[in-house]
């Protein structure tokens, strides 16, 4: 345990990387957004009432999806956690194992932590009406728009996965260079063809959709955890013939 809490120290040597820079892409996207919404003119439509036509302001909520800023960062910061330094790690005398741990153990950390934050600013966005102009940027329909526990959940989840997917991703590109990353990618994108494929072929479209659109946000959210699980599981047994 002493050994993984070190090398998760070893990682926040650079405290903005890890704990900033999400954050501050994040915020960069959240008041670009903001300003633009700001300055959109608000749409009416005419109801009639007892007085006559009155003109209300439409309701419908404005999804940005800018959010998804912060879980492509996480990606890049779990690819370069394994890709820039592992070397050193290994040059003093820690194992793979235990740096891959350690490493795995503070992208979870870190998951928790922005998820709960996420959580609070969601919960910020629904009681300011969307900041003040209907802007909905925390939230997005069906994944990130239930209960604050569920948000709190999913983004867990999600920063979770995608930290452990680039963790896997940097080991490839540590072991096989640039052409085993891509091979790597193109492997993915030929499972993803081949299940396509093997769906259409035995006419079990209808099957998965309703499968799929009878997930709640939380049945999604462990779906995406057993992914994490096994993109973890692939990750360390990758690991064990990383190069330096």
């Amino acid at each position: 345990m002493r050994t993984w809490r070190d090398i998760a120290r070893y990682h926040l040597v650079i405290p903005w990387l890890p704990l900033g820079l999400p954050w501050a892409i994040l915020s960069v996207s959240f008041i670009v957004n903001l300003v633009i919404f700001a300055f959109v003119p608000q749409s009416y439509h005419e109801v009639m009432t007892g007085h006559g036509l009155v003109q209300v302001a439409d309701a419908a909520p404005n999804y940005t999806g800018g959010v998804v800023s912060i879980y492509i960062l996480v990606l890049v910061i779990g690819i370069n956690s394994i890709g820039r330094s592992l070397p050193f790690g290994l040059a003093l005398g820690v194992t793979r194992r235990s740096f891959y741990t350690g490493t795995a153990l503070l992208g979870v950390a870190l998951a928790a932590v922005d998820g709960l934050l996420l959580t609070g600013l969601q919960a910020i966005e629904r009681a300011t009406d969307g900041w003040g102009v209907n802007m909905h940027f925390f939230q997005v329909p069906y994944i990130l728009d239930g209960p604050w526990y569920v948000t709190w959940l999913t983004s867990f989840v999600g920063l979770a996965l995608l930290f452990v997917w680039g963790m896997w991703c940097g080991i490839v590109y540590r072991r096989w260079n640039l052409f085993g990353s891509m091979t790597f990618v193109a492997a993915q994108v030929t499972m993803v063809v081949a299940a396509v494929l093997i769906l259409v072929w035995a006419d079990a479209w209808s099957g998965v959709g309703h499968f799929f659109t009878g997930l709640t946000a939380a049945g999604l959210t462990g779906v995406l955890a057993a992914l994490a699980v096994l993109l973890l599981a692939g990750g360390q047994a990758t690991i064990r013939r990383a190069t330096v």
